[in-house]
Order: C-alpha cells, then sequence, then structure tokens
C-alpha cells in the first residue's frame, strides 16, 4: 500500500523537474541581428535569428533617423517601417525609397521569444 503514494510522488518530483527545465529552456530569447543598407534613400535589409519562424517571419523592422552622435530609439526619429519576409533561404525587409538623407539605423524590438537588435548606422547621400 505505501508503494502507490512513493510512486506517486516520484512520478510528481520527476514531472515538475522536466516541466521547470522546459520552462528555462524556452524563456530564453533567440538572438536576433538585424543589418540595413542605403542607397539614395532606400532602406533594406535582412534578420538573422537561430529561431527564424518566431523572431524573423513577420518581424517589424523600423528605421530610424538617428538625431545624435549615438544611436536612442527613445528620441531618433521613426521614419519607415517594414515586416520581414522570406526571400530565398532568409528573411528580408525595405522601405522603398523614403527621400532621406543622413544617418539611419533599423531595428527590430524585443518580444516574447526574441531579443532585440539594433543594425550599424549608416549614412544614406543623394547619388548625383
Amino acid at each position: 500500500m505505501r508503494a502507490k503514494p512513493l510512486i506517486a510522488a516520484i512520478g510528481l518530483t520527476v514531472f515538475g523537474l522536466v516541466s521547470v527545465a522546459g520552462t528555462a529552456s524556452a524563456g530564453t530569447p533567440a538572438d536576433t541581428r538585424v543589418t540595413i543598407k542605403t542607397q539614395n534613400g532606400d532602406f533594406w535589409g535582412a534578420v538573422f535569428t537561430s529561431r527564424p519562424l518566431r523572431c524573423a517571419r513577420e518581424r517589424k523592422i523600423v528605421v530610424f533617423h538617428q538625431l545624435g552622435a549615438e544611436q536612442n530609439p527613445a528620441t531618433d526619429d521613426r521614419i519607415a517601417s517594414d515586416l520581414a519576409s522570406l526571400s530565398g533561404d532568409r528573411y528580408e525587409w525595405s522601405t522603398g525609397n523614403t527621400g532621406r538623407f543622413g544617418k539611419y539605423y533599423a531595428r527590430a524590438g524585443k518580444t516574447t521569444d526574441c531579443q532585440a537588435d539594433s543594425s550599424e548606422t549608416v549614412r544614406s547621400v543623394r547619388s548625383p
């Protein structure tokens, strides 16, 4: 008679350990990397991650006009955005021609499953 409660207790302990381990690995946001390129007011780039279906597909990318010496999404001007979509073997985004010139960067915000990232700053110049 005592074997059943002992087996039940062991089963609950194992279940609890498996649940905690599963939650810990699922709770770690995946790394994200955003790139940006520019030419004559057009902006485009890609999103790279180890979890593409959760962290790249339909990921909103916002392009900011960098106002100071450092990137600051809280104060820099948002000028355009796009959702990344599969193109060949990677997820790409593009704003089309914004007609904007100066210093810009792209940013993917943090989600439950994915870390945030900002691209390098690029300079958009008018072509002669």
